[in-house]
This record gives C-alpha cells, sequence and structure tokens, in this order.
C-alpha cells in the first residue's frame, strides 16, 4: 500500500540535513516529503528558515529511540539520513528499513560499520525489498560512477573492460564535511577497541563477502605518474572509495573483471622537485584531523559552498597499452553542497527511475546510468571522456 511520504530527510536540522532539506524544498515543490528529526521546535525553525510550507509534515524520532525509527521507516518509501557517525546513531535505522522494505540513502564512509550492515542485514534486505544504498556523498558517488563510465567507455571502444584504472583528483577547493571528520574519529576510537576493524579498514575488498581480488595499490606512497605527468600523494577518502568501487564490481557480477586493479590519489601541485615535496607535505597531513575543522552540525558559507568544485580524471589501462580517460567535475564544495545534491537526486532516483531487487547496494551498482542522467541535469555534475 502506499506510504504517507515518498521522501522522509532524518537529521533535517544539522548542518547537511537543512541543505538536502532547502535543495528539496527548492527544486521538488510538489514532493511529497517530511522533515525528521529529535526536536520538533528546531524542525519548525528549519522549515521556516528554508521556505518551505508551514504545512510540510515534520516528524520527530531518535537514533536512541528504535520504535519511533521503526515508526519513520513504515512511513517513506526512502529515507535520507545524514545523522551520522553511523557506527554511533545508524545501526537501528538500517535496522528498521531493511524489515519495512524502505529504500534507503546515507553519506556513509565507515567500512567497517557498512560491512556490518551488509552481514547483519542484507538477507533481510533482499527479502523485503528494501533498497539500501550507502555512500551517496562525494563519497563515493563521482568516484563509483565515474569508474562505471569509464568502463563502459571501455567497452564500447576496445570490446572489453580495462584492468586497470586509476583515480586521480586533479583539483578541489572545498573541505570535507565535519561529519566525516567525526565518523573517522570514531572509527579509529573503534579500532582502538576492536583490532579486527584495522584488518577491514586496510583490506581493498572489505565489502565483497567472499570475493578477493588481486593485490591492490595502497595509495600511500607519493610517486610519480607518468599518466597524469605529475607527483601523485595519497587522498584522504581513497579507502572508503576503493572499497565501494570494488563492491560495485563485486554486485554486478565482475563487469570490470576478476583481475580488476584500481587506487585513488591526489595530483601534486607544481613540477619536479617542486611536485615531490608538494606530494610529500599532502602525504603527511591529515585534513580531517586537529581541531581546526568543522564539527558535526557545522560548514561553510553559501558563497563559499557555492564557489567550491572538483576535477576528477579516469585513467584506463591496458596491458597492451591502450589507455582512455573520462573525468567528473561538480561545480559545488564537494563535502556540502555538492553532496546534499546528489543524495537528493538518489533518493529521488530510487522512487522514480531504477526498481532493481533489496539488498545492500553501492550507488553505481543500483541506479547507474539513470543517477548519472540526474546528476548531469540537476546536480552539476559532467561526465566526460577525455580520450
Amino acid at each position: 500500500m502506499p506510504r504517507e511520504h515518498s521522501i522522509i530527510v532524518y537529521g533535517a536540522t544539522g548542518f547537511t540535513g537543512r541543505l538536502v532539506a532547502e535543495y528539496l524544498a527548492a527544486h521538488y515543490p510538489s514532493l511529497d516529503w517530511a522533515m525528521a528529526g529529535r526536536s520538533r521546535s528546531k524542525l519548525e525553525a528549519v522549515r521556516a528558515a528554508i521556505g518551505a510550507p508551514g504545512t510540510a509534515p515534520l516528524i520527530v524520532a531518535d537514533a536512541d529511540d528504535p520504535a519511533s525509527l521503526a515508526a519513520l521507516a513504515a512511513q517513506a518509501d526512502v529515507i535520507i539520513t545524514t545523522v551520522g557517525p553511523y557506527q554511533l546513531y545508524g545501526s537501528a535505522l538500517v535496522a528498521a528499513c531493511a524489515k519495512a522494505g524502505t529504500a534507503y540513502v546515507d553519506l556513509c564512509g565507515e567500512p567497517a560499520w557498512m560491512r556490518e550492515m551488509i552481514d547483519a542485514h542484507a538477507a533481510e534486505a533482499k527479502a523485503s525489498g528494501a533498497r539500501i544504498v550507502f555512500s551517496c556523498g562525494f563519497d563515493s558517488i563521482p568516484f563509483d560512477l565515474g569508474v562505471r563510465q569509464l568502463q563502459t567507455l571501455c567497452v564500447e571502444r576496445f570490446g572489453a573492460p580495462a584492468p586497470r584504472v586509476k583515480g586521480r583528483v586533479r583539483a578541489m577547493k572545498g573541505g570535507f564535511s565535519g561529519g566525516t571528520a567525526a565518523s573517522l574519529k570514531a572509527t579509529l576510537a573503534a579500532a582502538a577497541k576492536n583490532p579486527s576493524i584495522i584488518k577491514l579498514l586496510t583490506n581493498p575488498f572489505a565489502l565483497t563477502p567472499g570475493f578477493e581480488g588481486p593485490s591492490q595499490p595502497t595509495g600511500l606512497v607519493p610517486h610519480y605518474d607518468s599518466a597524469v605527468e605529475a607527483w601523485v600523494a595519497p587522498f584522504v577518502m581513497a579507502p572508503i572509495n576503493t572499497k565501494n568501487v570494488h563492491r560495485t564490481n563485486f554486485l554486478t557480477q565482475e563487469s570490470y573483471g576478476p583481475g580488476f586493479v584500481y587506487d585513488e590519489m591526489m595530483v601534486a601541485p607544481g613540477l619536479g622537485e617542486l611536485g615531490k615535496a608538494a606530494a610529500e607535505a599532502i602525504a603527511k597531513a591529515n585534513p580531517l584531523g586537529g581541531e581546526g575543522g568543522p564539527k558535526p552540525g557545522e560548514g561553510p558559507s553559501k558563497e563559499e559552498r557555492e564557489s567550491g568544485f572538483y576535477d576528477i580524471l579516469f585513467i584506463a589501462e591496458y596491458d597492451d597499452g591502450r589507455t582512455a580517460r573520462l573525468s567528473v567535475k561538480g561545480d559545488r564544495d564537494p563535502g556540502y553542497g555538492s553532496t546534499s545534491k546528489m543524495i537528493s537526486e538518489s533518493a529521488l532516483c530510487l522512487i522514480e527511475d531504477v526498481k532493481g531487487e533489496g539488498g545492500i547496494w553501492t550507488p553505481g551498482a543500483l541506479m547507474g546510468d539513470a543517477l548519472v542522467k540526474r546528476l548531469e541535469a540537476n546536480a552539476g555534475l559532467t561526465f566526460t571522456a577525455e580520450g
């Protein structure tokens, strides 16, 4: 039977959740959606601030109250949740959606928790029809879909997927979210208590239960990469993005091939010794550490979000020397402006564009071309073959 709402934004009073609610209110005024969070008064304030109708539904729900989350899941076709760290606040909602057959999208970049949820709820989600999709923001949509689109190009051009793909972040303006930093800190705290988590964090195939591919580059050592004619340095989001890319390959019956190799790194500015020094400096830096970054619930101004961008190059390489290239670019800062649009369009894609059986998915494996089309039409992303 029909649910009360097409979409519920859970966490709408947080910084990113408010951006999601603002995006839906501005771009989809006829959509039947609701906002949810712990405080009705804060929800009312957000509703007024973003210009949503005074009749827009508000729902009180709390991560510490599983019954309220079960009621939340029963009311929606899709739940958008921005309430993280997910390992601290997300498990009960995934369980509720898996049981209720409710679609679910989040911004998770916490692979150990994701694997825990896969092991605990994948079978029930498949049985109930719940389509649960993690990592629907900057981690990992541009990377997951970028590799997928490049491999589609390779099959069209060469008749087979590339055995080796490199992801190279050429340029980026705008920081990571306070929620991302909090998630990393929660993951490190959990690993200190449970050393088995470290094994998951360092395993590229942590999200492909039953499948282990070939040895993968660590992406931890700065080096000169002739493919981009520049020095490259470690990229802080690579540990989650690479796992999601391998999971997409796994979920699509190894459509990239069983021997697929993938890594991600940042292109360091400068040439020669200057580029080497920059790469080494980046390798030593921790953009998510320290006390200077945004806290959960905080973030950049509208002007800062709108002046941000990112540019990622994906390079396919074959053993015989053939290559192909595809870029993914975004027109807002990655951690907030672009992420809030990507997760919103992912939820709408699940409602309007794709069906698919229940289970725990990646954006690339479940939504693929339909989501690329949405992101290019509505969210300021471009996917462009470069050679």
